[in-house]
């Protein structure tokens, strides 16, 4: 197969692309400058998508053997990733920038473009496994490593782009090993160290990089039954669950730490209130998708496993497709859900599909329900 390796300048990708030269495919690199700003540099394991990744790449693709080019697709990276982030969080959600990155620019963007160019598939170094059923059918599975699984941020493909999607790194017991090959095979990233945090906040300072773009207003931070108890510099900074950088004025009845319940950003306030409050005992979603094959009868109650974070670990639960959206009821209330978060379905070790959740339903009867607004 003509194969398009997409390669980060980190050494799972290099691998990914090495390994899929061996296994006979006709192989050619590609970076995706992502940065509006491209003489930054990643500082220490922050950030990605650098000119030090792309040089660290052409690196590995001349070890390889293999062409390689840089593809700018940073315009569509602001317009698809950077754009909704600020856009969520001012609604007050809390996004996944990597989902979106997955869902709109390597298995979208990079496979249409490999798609027109005649490729047959996308090489990604993701640790996750694609396998096919008895029929034929393509189904995305849990890497080989589940400390190292990223099925849970591949959970937005689509039939067809599973289709044409490759990981070669996916039957790999660890990260060790991946490491060791690099070394042997002579890549200079073979210890570098793992990208992390929000690729485009490369400093991790979230709060002041989303003051700068949506502005700082003060609001007030309230409990559940209305009572002023704190100030801030915008709700936007907030997240639910939170507890940290809250800077409440006054100490709680009980003496025991508060939570961000809720973020309304049409009146710029936050509420707080005990942890036992963020416990929620259904989530749902409009916007979803099913990863290969949906289930016979969506409509009809499934057993599944949920998961609402890429490290989080997965939890029994009931899935049913209702009144347009994918309604999953877990059978132990999940803990600091938000709105804006994504949640994947597994049955087994099969994605099975995801959503974005619109709307929450709390365990604890008095604390308030998040809508799909947030606000």
């Amino acid at each position: 197969m003509k194969v398009l390796a997409a390669m980060s300048g980190g050494v799972d990708s290099a691998v990914a692309a090495a390994r899929a030269v061996e296994a006979g495919h006709d192989v050619v690199g590609v970076h995706l400058a992502l940065s509006r700003m491209p003489g930054t540099l990643r500082t220490g394991s922050r950030g990605c998508c650098t000119i030090e990744d792309s040089m660290d790449a052409q690196r590995a693709a001349n070890i390889i053997g293999i062409p390689y080019y840089v593809w700018d697709f940073s315009e569509r990276f602001k317009l698809d990733v950077v754009d909704d982030f600020i856009a969520e969080y001012s609604a007050g959600r809390t996004p996944n920038p990597c989902m979106r990155c997955n869902e709109r620019i390597k298995f979208a963007a990079l496979l249409e473009k490999a798609i027109d160019l005649g490729f047959d598939a996308v090489a990604t170094g993701h640790y996750a496994s694609i396998l096919t059923d008895a029929d034929g059918n393509r189904e995305l599975h849990r890497a080989a490593a589940w400390a190292k699984d990223q099925s849970y941020v591949l959970g937005v493909l689509t039939a067809e782009q599973l289709a044409h999607s490759m990981f070669p790194l996916g039957a790999t017991p660890s990260k060790a090993e991946v490491r060791a090959e690099a070394a042997a095979r002579g890549f200079s990233v073979a210890n570098k160290p793992d990208s992390h945090d929000i690729c485009f906040i490369p400093d991790g300072d979230t709060r002041g990089w989303l003051a700068e773009r949506v502005g700082a207003e003060q609001g007030q931070i309230l409990e559940r039954d209305g009572s002023v108890v704190g100030s801030h510099e915008g709700a936007h900074a907030f997240t639910v669950g939170q507890r940290k950088g809250l800077n409440l004025g006054v100490p709680s009845a009980d003496g025991r730490p508060r939570f961000v319940l809720e973020v309304k950003p049409a009146t710029n306030e936050v509420v707080v209130g005990p942890k036992e409050a963020l416990d929620i005992a259904e989530i749902a979603g409009s916007t979803f998708s099913w990863a290969g094959l949906p289930p016979v009868d969506p409509f009809v109650p499934f057993d599944c496993h949920v998961q609402i974070r890429a490290h989080s670990d997965p939890m029994p639960a009931v899935a049913v497709l209702r009144g347009g959206e994918l309604v999953i009821t877990p059978d132990m209330p999940l803990n600091g859900v938000s709105p804006g978060q994504t949640a994947v379905v597994y049955v087994g070790t099969r994605v099975l599909g995801q959503c974005t959740i619109d709307r929450t339903v709390s365990a604890d009867s008095t604390a308030p329900a998040v809508p799909v607004s947030a606000s």
